[in-house]
């Protein structure tokens, strides 16, 4: 069976912990960042965990894990 193919737009959104979960930039921190304030944007920069309902569908878009 030949190798799977990792999903490069998601292996750039996406990554894994040490520990095998999975873990995604925040939504809407990158633009119109003028009207947001400092509290928000901070928190915008951290990661947050995939949600449970999106595990198994990002897990088989990077099936290594490495990326």
């Amino acid at each position: 069976m030949p190798k799977m193919k990792t999903h490069r737009g998601a292996a750039k959104r996406f990554k894994r912990t040490g520990t095998g979960k999975l873990r995604q930039r925040r939504a809407m921190g990158t633009h119109n960042l003028a009207k947001k304030r400092s509290k928000r944007k901070r928190a915008l920069r951290s990661w947050q965990p995939v949600s449970k309902a999106e595990q198994k569908k990002v897990s088989r878009l990077i099936p290594y894990g490495m990326d």
